[in-house]
């Protein structure tokens, strides 16, 4: 379990992003893309779990592939991933303090939310998402 704190911690360039990806993950890398991803989960009645998360975090990339293997184990839900350092603006106006945070959306609506790497309580949020 972790988080890191600062979005800005990190003096080199972002890493690679495949280690976020992969699964049934979608990278979110703009608004567009997002209100897309929404609408597709709306119409398809599904919850979604969004990452948000950063390449230089180390419980990022510690719980990013636990993410994509439970993304594969669970179909009917929508998986989604976003770089905070990435997409800042829209990560401010999710008001993240820390990552990675995870949120739970019912109808493009927050109705759960996860701070840190608990592997533990991720599971548990994710089987109490699969009976919503």
């Amino acid at each position: 379990m972790g988080f890191c704190f600062s979005k800005y911690d990190n003096t080199e360039e972002s890493e690679d992003e495949s280690e976020f990806s992969g699964g049934n993950i979608h990278i979110i890398t703009s608004n567009d893309v997002w209100e897309q991803k929404l609408a597709e989960a709306k119409k398809d009645n599904k919850i979604v779990i969004v990452n948000f998360s950063a390449s230089w975090c180390d419980p990022c990339r510690n719980v990013a592939p636990y993410y994509s293997e439970l993304s594969e184990k669970h179909p009917s839900l929508m998986f989604l991933s976003i770089d905070v350092d990435d997409l800042n603006e829209f990560s401010s106006q999710w008001d993240i303090k820390a990552t990675p945070t995870f949120f739970f959306l019912k109808n493009g609506q927050q109705y759960d939310k996860l701070v840190g790497a608990n592997r533990a309580e991720l599971d548990k949020k994710i089987a109490s998402a699969l009976v919503q």
